[in-house]
């Protein structure tokens, strides 16, 4: 059966001698792999630099269900946005880290719309800043149901990552009181700016990557989240 989605590419594998195999998360079908004929041959009309991380398509594709590798039929680059970066380098950190959080955090499941609309957004409509890689997370582990729970007060205050709750008393997988403070403020102010320094930003970012860690299974070697540090200040 032949079916039409848009999908964000996540990942790219060679396959045979010109081919490639691709992780792509569609609208309609969740977290799929294609295989994409001709990219790394002469003359195939499917380019290379249209499978780069993140890279927003227009696809028709096979659905075979009893399969776990498709083909893609027809593909086409989306022009949905004539959004230019203030800043590349910037830009490209944040595609890069966004597009593996996505490729170790989702499976092959369900269509999960409302979370491709809004990847869709903060790659074609947000500008970035500084608290985008956290705000991104969070959501993320909304939409995957994993959200850490926001029950801070004075008698809770210490967030503890294995429980995904604050909790009482300090154990070894909670975090300090001023980041946990932190966290707090985020989950309380969505979309807002906190008043954080940028240590306790990168501090948060390194624990949620271990909350993700801690909460998905096959989440683990992650990278990305370093070049970041080096670039938003």
């Amino acid at each position: 059966m032949l079916l039409s989605t848009p999908g964000l590419v996540l990942h790219t594998t060679p396959y045979s001698e010109s081919s490639v195999v691709a992780k792509v998360f569609t609208r309609q079908l969740g977290l799929r792999s294609y295989i994409i004929k001709g990219v790394r041959g002469r003359g195939g009309r499917v380019k290379q630099n249209m499978l780069q991380p993140l890279s927003n398509l227009d696809m028709v594709v096979y659905n075979n269900e009893k399969t776990d590798l498709n083909y893609i039929k027809e593909i086409s680059p989306r022009n949905i946005s004539t959004y230019q970066p203030a800043n590349v380098s910037i830009e490209n950190a944040l595609r890069f880290f966004m597009t593996e959080v996505l490729y170790k955090a989702l499976r092959e499941a369900e269509p999960m719309p409302a979370l491709w609309d809004y990847v869709e957004s903060v790659e074609t409509q947000y500008e970035a800043s500084p608290h985008t890689p956290i705000w991104f997370l969070l959501t993320v582990a909304r939409h995957l149901g994993i959200e850490p729970r926001d029950n801070y007060c004075p008698r809770e205050p210490y967030f503890c990552l294995e429980a995904g709750q604050f909790v009482s008393a300090p154990n070894e997988t909670t975090l300090s009181l001023p980041l946990s403070q932190t966290l707090h403020e985020y989950l309380l102010s969505f979309r807002s700016f906190p008043s954080c320094t940028l240590q306790s930003r990168r501090d948060l970012i390194d624990a949620l990557i271990a909350y993700y860690h801690l909460h998905l299974s096959g989440f683990h070697n992650f990278h990305s989240h370093e070049i970041l540090h080096t670039i938003l200040k």
